[in-house]
């Protein structure tokens, strides 16, 4: 159960799922909670297994063909839960069945390799309550969106029984009545109580008195649910199918209540039109909606409620694409209407919500967004480093596995959408991460026991703790894997990352500057996005400014990041040498709007790259000008990965026409590629099948190329 840092305040324990009246902080220190955060212990649970068993676990079940999915620390962290009937809050035959089942929140690792499950906030010993709660409507939804599809993928009874027990304990968060009805209470105490105001103070407040993610996910489960209970199948239920209907709808209703009353309209975010009808402002939370109203309405599409819900959702969904190939962030759907310089691995289902709804609407127009952050974002996402948790606008954050779970599933969804294969080599590079091609260079999954970790810092700690939403998200890869054999044969031969080559950080801080001074925040974050290393250049009219920047063997692309006013106040011209690159405007960011503060903190394109081998960019201002650092992205970047299938780099452009780089090939070995175009699709090339030396990789415009040594 984790929401995006940025957006909201975090808890002692980790980031709050409301929006915080007073504001939001640094991303750094919120993912520094997220990750280490952990309280007092509740309850015992199984012993895990160190991570070299973890490798040969997972060496064992490929070798022998094995399920890569096991629920059973899932199947821990749940409990009993008992519900009270009340007149807003009941649920499916609550007379016979008097509780239901919903996971803790957290899984902390104990020195003998047991977990302790605890939950959120302090526990209060007399009473046996947590501040915030032992269960939480986020990660019971969730929780049951991994039974359902376990159930369906295998046929397994024991998914099916604990899919329908943990929809049953959703339900029952659900306010039945009143002008709230169809809004959700967050959390939930182990003895059943509910505790719709937490503390610290979450919003809304209390929290089924507004739309919110977890009335979103809500309609994820619920949809899944519906689909998966309907009809003559197997284990199908129609009675209880009907029930998830009407609950779909109640919560549905409420959206149609709140933001989707606002439908074709459009607010302004730093003088950039945004649709005004998303989920809580959000592409994120209207995503994961969406993917339960897909499911929903592929089972029944003559439910137009539902079918004209996902329609309006995914067309806003789809209208938070932002850049291009050249231009910041490079085709990501952003996941929040109130910045234009954030991007967070919790709104990183979007592309796989757009590309189903597409086709479950037969919407091609939708797949456009879903391409671009498929195909060219998520890319560079991988070359920068692999799947951080925040561009806010600089990479620089831990890893999650929701993150890497929500490009898996974002790649596989457009990659059978849009006929791209060429997103599934991608997929395998970002599954990885699971099986040790991750900055700690360890496995972060161990199918013997269904354990998995709750992050790895940048500099390769990992939180040994398997908390529900690490569990659950670690499950939904395993699930896509099992589920696409070729993928999962691919995913299991890349065990480590051998280099990665791309996206880079220069602060202008450590440059020369004349005319101006290095300016240091109270707070890094501005409203809308963080100041990278937590200062900024403040340059006066004629100032200057001369960063030195590592000399490259290619041409690259330069995003200075400014702080723009709202107003207008002259130009920032750059050069390298005698190489004019651009100018960029210290000013104009437009009408705040929406936004929390005026202004904003963009990368900004040059017209012009900077040439192989410089060693310094310098930009003279014309007016006041507040530059925070400058992006490095290399023409073609690269990640190099290795393992069991052997070794393969992928090249990816950030140019307007075809690279080609030189490749050294081992002597006993060939060279195989795989180019592919802006869109993930094949594209003919030169495919170097001999044994030269040297041989020679072509990457399309905006493309990538996949390549793979092999002996001869």
């Amino acid at each position: 159960m984790t929401h995006n840092a940025v957006r909201f305040r975090p808890t002692p324990l980790r980031s709050a799922r409301g929006r915080s009246a007073l504001g939001s902080v640094a991303l750094a220190s919120a993912v520094a909670l997220l990750l280490w955060g952990a309280g007092a212990g509740a309850a015992a649970a199984q012993p895990g297994r160190p991570a070299a068993s973890a490798a040969a676990d997972t060496a064992t079940a490929a070798a022998a063909g094995q399920p890569l999915t096991n629920l059973a620390h899932l199947n821990v962290l749940l409990d009993a839960v008992p519900l009270a009937q009340t007149a807003e809050h009941t649920t499916w035959r609550l007379a016979e069945q008097p509780t239901a089942l919903a996971p803790w929140t957290y899984a902390n690792r104990n020195a003998d390799g047991s977990y302790t499950r605890i939950g959120g906030g302090s526990l209060d010993a007399a009473t046996g309550h947590w501040t915030q709660g032992a269960y939480n409507a986020d990660d019971i939804a969730r929780t049951a969106v991994v039974y359902l599809r376990h159930w369906k993928l295998t046929g397994d009874a024991a998914s099916r029984d604990h899919a329908v027990q943990t929809l049953r304990a959703l339900t029952y968060l659900q306010t039945a009545t009143g002008p709230n009805a169809g809004n959700v209470v967050l959390w939930q105490q182990a003895d059943g109580t509910l505790t719709p105001s937490a503390t610290p103070k979450e919003l809304p407040d209390p929290s089924d008195s507004a739309e919110s993610y977890w009335v979103a996910r809500t309609l994820w489960a619920l949809g899944e649910g519906y689909a998966a209970f309907a009809g003559s199948g197997a284990g199908a239920d129609p009675a209880f199918a009907a029930f998830l209907q009407d609950r779909l709808h109640l919560s549905l209703d409420a959206l149609n209540r709140q933001s989707l009353a606002r439908y074709g309209t459009f607010d302004v975010a730093d003088g950039v039109k945004v649709p005004a009808w998303l989920v809580a402002g959000g592409a994120d939370a209207s995503a994961e909606a969406a993917l339960g109203l897909a499911a929903f309405s592929a089972a029944d599409p003559g439910d137009t409620v539902v079918r004209t819900a996902l329609t309006r959702l995914t067309e806003g969904v789809a209208a938070m694409s932002s850049g291009s190939v050249t231009q910041w962030p490079f085709g990501a759907i952003l996941p929040w209407n109130k910045s234009q310089s954030l991007w967070h691995a919790w709104g990183g289902l979007a592309p796989a919500a757009v590309a189903t709804a597409s086709t479950v609407l037969g919407r091609p127009d939708l797949l456009k967004a879903a391409v671009a952050d498929s195909a060219q974002f998520t890319p560079q996402l991988l070359a920068a480093g692999g799947a951080d948790n925040a561009w806010s606008p600089t990479p620089g954050e831990a890893q999650i596995a929701y993150g890497v779970d929500s490009r898996v599933e974002g790649l596989v969804a457009t990659a059978k959408a849009a006929n791209a294969p060429g997103l599934l080599d991608v997929a395998a590079i970002y599954a990885g991460w699971f099986f040790g091609a991750n900055r700690s260079g360890l496995p972060a999954y161990n199918p013997a026991t269904g354990t998995a970790i709750d992050g790895i810092e940048r500099d390769g700690r990992v939180n040994p703790n398997s908390g529900a939403e690490s569990t659950i998200h670690t499950l939904l890869t395993m699930l896509t894997l099992d589920a696409n054999p070729a993928l999962r044969a691919k995913a299991l031969g890349i065990e480590k990352t051998v280099a990665t080559a791309g996206l880079s950080v220069v602060e202008a801080e450590s440059g020369m500057i004349t005319g101006g001074s290095v300016v240091t925040p109270a707070s890094a974050w501005t409203g809308e996005a963080n100041l990278s290393g937590g200062a900024f250049v403040s340059l006066t009219k004629g100032g200057s400014l001369s960063v030195p920047v590592p000399a490259s063997d290619q041409a690259r692309n330069v995003y200075p990041i400014v702080n723009q006013t709202e107003g207008r106040s002259g130009t920032t011209s750059w050069a390298s040498a005698r190489t004019a690159l651009g100018s960029t405007a210290n000013g104009g960011a437009g009408a705040q709007g929406l936004t929390d503060a005026p202004g904003r903190l963009i990368p900004l394109s040059l017209s012009r790259t900077l040439p192989a081998g410089a060693t310094a960019v310098t930009g003279t201002s014309s007016g006041a000008a507040a530059i925070d650092a400058m992006l490095l992205q290399p023409l073609v970047s690269t990640v190099t990965v290795t393992g069991a299938a052997g070794d393969s780099t992928l090249y990816v452009s950030a140019a307007r026409e075809s690279s080609v780089r030189p490749v050294l090939v081992p002597r006993g070995f060939r060279l195989e590629q795989a180019a592919y175009d802006a869109a993930g699709r094949p594209v003919a090339h030169a495919d170097e099948r001999g044994n030269p030396a040297r041989a020679s990789v072509t990457v399309a415009p905006g493309g990538f190329t996949v390549t793979h040594l092999t002996r001869r």
